[in-house]
């Protein structure tokens, strides 16, 4: 029998924009919490360098810079409305999470301690600036388990480890979502006035990659299956230093820290790629000066890799023919201890995984797929939008990475994912909670769980001439192959028309597991599905985009092309085919200008 809950507002994903819109909505309605993880284990614990915000705690910045650097970054496809309210509400976000408990490292004096960060700059001197406010490396899971604390207090209902497996709408309105319970198999559904998805991002579908095992796209899989589409979808960052063949995340506080990027030659090649501000250039920028020196021969002993560099004579040498100065004006030289204190964890994951301790000897790193800047398009108020024209989903929001507001772009700036999701996680919890104080419980159709059965049936009457494992092996082989750092108009058509077919052969998946409890074979299988509908809109999105722009590098079309292609590509999943629209970008103060570091 199906369980019915009720509440005025239900967020799908504990993370730190499920959290953030909770602790908001929950100080006026009724809320919930429905996540497939704990909380605390969401992804964004694994957020490690910092939340950028302007400060100016140990020398000059202004909102308004970090404004035009995000602007910048994104190579001018942010919306900039959206852009200027996240940079300038980024600061008092920080004091309140400050004021809410999370431990932020401190200069001597007491105040939040901040350093570079990549694409973060002085306007008018074009050199780094100290904006990312941080708390060592472990930054994103202090805000969890920070945010999290709060929510307990504000009596928020979790219920935690219940997939999320479809949404409820009944004549264009929201009235719930429908969740599979992990412990005993049963469906629930969930009513509420008004809905927030913040289920993050969908990076499982290349080989290598940062992201956690749970990153499948989930709440932008169950929107597109309800006649909705999603934003920017091709594209995609990648971060420039993951750990050699694991992908698993080197912070850019590593090079915000003093660390240089190093190819075979011994030589620092982010010099030619980025004279001003060099290893501190935007990701998107970084890695493709890190994949061309591999192909040009230029990869440590000829393999796919290059070397991060933080040891403490390297750095301070670099330091010196820099010209780097501390905020008191002395020559910059970073210690042993120093980097043991600002980058504990990156230490023990470099020890662990590689043998290596970074203070005495370089680190083997290759981009890794890290950052989805598409997803479920959204207004600034974080409320759903459903066509080019920016009308509304009555009674539906979404934050943080699964959505699109877009403060991105098509390529987001380090510590702008955090900021992003407890800017717009504050934001739509506001505004759902709003809502559903002047709304009533729309009706629940008499067969609101039926297509949730339906998806679960499907997988356990497949033909079984099909391997869930093998599909995913292929799907994630095209993708890393055709839909990666560079992509071209064979490659992608190919990917497409790839894609299609195992979405087809998806269809003859049979999972062997019939039990209820805890019957992780069904939901993982049911997240592959996810993540192919997903790649299909992506591989699409980018071979229709003609040109090159942020993290979407074409090199059959090398340049960006504002005349054609300054617009959001919307897109919405059809049987086995996609359908394409195109909405303009939002520009206030910044004209488009050429990109330079």
């Amino acid at each position: 029998m199906t369980k019915t809950h009720v509440f005025d507002v239900v967020i799908v994903g504990g993370g730190g924009a499920g959290l953030m819109a909770a602790l908001y909505a929950s100080q006026n309605v009724k809320t919930a919490v429905v996540s497939k993880l704990y909380p605390v284990r969401s992804h964004t614990g694994a957020a490690q360098g910092g939340i950028g915000a302007a400060l100016g705690n140990l020398e000059e910045d202004r909102w308004e810079w970090h404004a035009y650097d995000t602007v910048k970054g994104s190579d001018y496809l942010g919306d900039q409305d959206a852009i200027e309210f996240m940079c300038e509400q980024a600061v008092q976000a920080v004091y309140d999470l400050e004021h809410y408990g999370l431990p932020f490292s401190r200069t001597k004096d007491g105040r939040i301690a901040q350093r570079p960060f990549g694409g973060h700059t002085n306007n008018e001197t074009k050199k780094p600036v100290r904006r990312s406010c941080y708390a060592a490396d472990r930054t994103g899971h202090m805000i969890l388990q920070t945010l999290f604390q709060q929510c307990v207090k504000n009596e928020t209902t979790f219920f935690n480890e219940f997939h999320v497996m479809d949404l409820i709408m009944q004549d264009g309105k929201v009235a719930g979502v429908v969740a599979l319970e992990l412990a005993t198999g049963e469906i629930h559904i969930f009513r509420a006035k008004a809905v927030i998805f913040a289920t993050g991002g969908h990076g499982r579908m290349w080989e290598i990659t940062s992201n956690a095992y749970a990153y499948t796209g989930d709440g932008a899989a169950v929107v597109i299956r309800r006649g909705l589409p999603v934003e920017d979808m091709e594209f995609f960052q990648f971060h420039p230093t993951g750990i050699y063949k694991l992908g698993i995340l080197i912070t850019e506080a590593v090079r915000g820290e003093g660390g240089v990027l190093i190819n075979d030659k011994g030589e620092r090649f982010m010099e030619k790629y980025a004279p001003t501000i060099k290893d501190l250039a935007s990701r998107d920028v970084v890695s493709r000066a890190i994949y061309l020196e591999v192909k040009e021969g230029r990869g440590i002993n000829g393999s796919n890799f290059v070397y991060l560099d933080i040891r403490p004579d390297v750095v301070n040498s670099y330091a010196e023919k820099d010209g780097r100065t501390r905020p008191d004006g002395t020559p910059y030289r970073i210690t042993t201890k120093e980097i043991a204190d600002k980058i504990p964890d990156i230490s023990d994951f470099c020890q662990t995984y590689l043998g290596v301790d970074p203070v005495t000897a370089p680190m083997p790193v290759q981009p890794t797929a890290h950052y989805a800047m598409g997803g479920i398009p959204t207004n600034i108020d974080g409320a759903v939008i459903q066509d080019v024209n920016g009308t509304v989903v009555p009674g539906l929001y979404a934050a943080g990475e699964g959505a699109c507001v877009s403060v991105h772009g098509a390529n987001r700036l380090g510590t702008n994912s955090l900021v992003d999701l407890v800017v717009f996680g504050k934001q739509a919890g506001i505004k759902a909670a709003a809502y559903a104080k002047q709304s009533d419980l729309a009706e629940l159709p008499d067969d609101a769980e039926a297509f949730t059965h339906q998806q679960i049936q499907q997988l356990k009457t497949g033909s079984g001439k099909e391997k869930a494992a093998e599909i995913a092996q292929e799907m994630r082989a095209v993708m890393s192959d055709k839909v990666g750092v560079f992509r071209t108009e064979e490659g992608l058509r190919s990917a497409v028309e790839e894609l299609k077919v195992l979405r087809k052969r998806f269809l003859d998946v049979r999972i062997q597991d019939s039990t209820p409890q805890f019957n992780m074979e069904l939901l993982n299988t049911w997240e592959l599905g996810n993540l192919l509908d997903l790649a299909l809109i992506t591989a699409k999105s980018a071979l229709e985009r003609k040109e090159s722009r942020g993290a979407h590098a074409r090199e059959d079309f090398n340049k960006r092309d504002d005349k054609n292609w300054m617009k959001h590509t919307l897109a919405w999943l059809k049987e086995n085919d996609v359908e394409l629209a195109y909405k303009p970008v939002k520009v206030t103060r910044f004209e488009p200008q050429e990109r330079t570091y």
